[in-house]
């Protein structure tokens, strides 16, 4: 199974991005999707999941303001963002696993990783 993030990029506070992210090599239909960032000095924390195509779960910080959505007909992942603020610069990545877990807002649930795309909001 391979991901790969893309769509990051520098924007103004208050814009938008949207990141997508490809998934190869998947099998069936039983498996969580879900997007994570880390800011330099930070763990890495949890944005978004989506279990199966419309259950969706948010961080706080998320809430509101970004949303996860995926292809029916792709194995391909978004992460709408608006109204982009300067603490949500870091590097963002997406990732998958098999089946779904309660815990789906750690990252060590989950198995396979993309490589990440870098956000920037300038203030």
């Amino acid at each position: 199974v391979q991901l790969q993030a893309s769509g990051g990029g520098l924007v103004q506070a208050g814009g938008s991005l949207r990141l997508s992210c490809t998934v190869a090599g998947i099998t069936g239909n039983d498996y969580a999707m879900g997007w994570f960032r880390q800011a330099p000095g930070k763990e890495r924390e949890f944005v978004a999941a989506l279990r199966w195509y419309s259950i969706r779960y948010y961080s706080d910080s998320a809430k509101g303001r970004f949303t996860i959505s995926r292809d029916n007909d792709k194995i391909r992942m978004y992460l709408q963002m608006n109204s982009l603020k300067a603490e949500d610069t870091a590097v963002y990545y997406c990732a998958a696993r098999y089946g779904w877990a309660v815990n789906y807002y750690d990252p060590a649930q989950y198995t396979y990783w993309g490589q990440g795309t870098q956000v920037t909001v300038s203030s």
